[in-house]
């Protein structure tokens, strides 16, 4: 997505007018500072947080409570929605698809409705706001403030489906490669899929009781039908969540895989080293003492001494390992 560029200076990426009847238009910079919603209709101020931000249009000329534009600004709060006599303050996490961007390293997008006016800012770009703004392009206009957040609710929950159905589909393949790759080139992908499921659990859990919380608001601008949504949103979070933790175990469990697998290579390595040692312990003993440097050696003056003692080595030595086999030592 190219980067829109701000109206203003502090941050004013877009600002759409809706007249609460289906239909909106955008907004220049006057207009949107001015702010006035038609009856039945709302304003939507959208903002990009701009590094070393502090002093700007939402902390001066918004007449938002100092607190609101606090939690507004803030690039790393966790979701959560905060119901007040005002209106309501809403944080939620959206995933990041950009390119050259790793899923686990979510978004925040933090909304502040009211009866007139929705004010969202946002940190980094997200794909499912472009994607709103450009349904509103083609005339697919919210005519509530209830309905427009239920909609930017689905759309990210939407993007977060295709990301947990990916780790799921990782950790399928995994089960499978862990069987049939070495576990050089198995344990390394375990590991970053068990960090991306953990990351993506702590992000979204809190997300499920935030949007549940909104979905209790009852002022008129948030219908019944907007709150079956974002509760059908709120759940979606939930089995999301419980679809990761699946993930994360899974992972575990073929981490333990891997490393039983090593380790019974490793026994079997070592047994096989055991057998070897108990085979030739007694030849190299014997072989040894034969060759000690000394008088008296048995056959050190017949010609054919070497040979025979060769053969009772074989002999020996098979013996050794028929006899261990029958043992069922290996």
């Amino acid at each position: 997505m190219t980067r829109v560029k701000p109206l203003s200076s502090d941050g004013l990426l877009d600002a759409w007018l809706f007249d609460g009847k289906g239909s909106a238009r955008r907004l220049d910079l006057e207009e949107a500072r001015a702010h006035r919603a038609e009856e039945g209709g709302f304003v939507w101020l959208h903002f990009r947080r701009l590094p070393n931000m502090s002093d700007t249009w939402l902390h001066s000329g918004s007449g938002l409570d100092p607190h609101v534009v606090e939690e507004l600004m803030d690039t790393h709060a966790r979701p959560r929605c905060q119901v007040m006599e005002e209106g309501a303050l809403l944080i939620l996490r959206a995933i990041n698809l950009h390119a050259n961007s790793l899923p686990e390293d979510m978004v925040s997008l933090t909304l502040w409705v009211d009866a007139e006016r929705i004010v969202s800012v946002q940190y980094e770009p997200i794909s499912a706001l472009a994607d709103y703004m450009d349904s509103i392009a083609r005339r697919r206009c919210a005519r509530t403030q209830g309905e427009m957040v239920a909609d930017l609710a689905t759309r990210l929950v939407d993007r977060l489906d295709l990301v947990v159905s990916m780790l799921t589909e990782d950790a399928d393949e995994l089960e499978d490669d862990a069987l049939r790759l070495p576990a050089t080139d198995v344990l390394p992908r375990v590991l970053v899929l068990r960090r991306v499921a953990m990351k993506l659990r702590r992000h979204i859990a809190p997300q499920r009781e935030a949007l549940n919380h909104f979905s209790l608001e009852d002022d008129p601008w948030i219908g019944p039908k907007d709150r079956n949504r974002l509760r059908d949103a709120a759940d979606r979070v939930s089995r999301f969540s419980e679809e990761l933790d699946s993930v994360r175990e899974r992972s575990m469990l073929i981490r333990e895989q891997i490393v039983d697998r090593r380790a019974e290579q490793m026994n079997q390595s070592m047994l096989v080293l055991a057998a070897v040692t108990v085979v030739f312990a007694p030849l190299t003993l014997i072989s040894g003492m034969m060759g000690m440097n000394v008088g008296g050696i048995p056959g050190s003056s017949d010609p054919a001494a070497f040979w025979v003692i060769s053969v009772l080595f074989v002999v020996l030595g098979v013996g050794l390992v028929r006899l261990f086999k029958h043992l069922k030592w290996f």
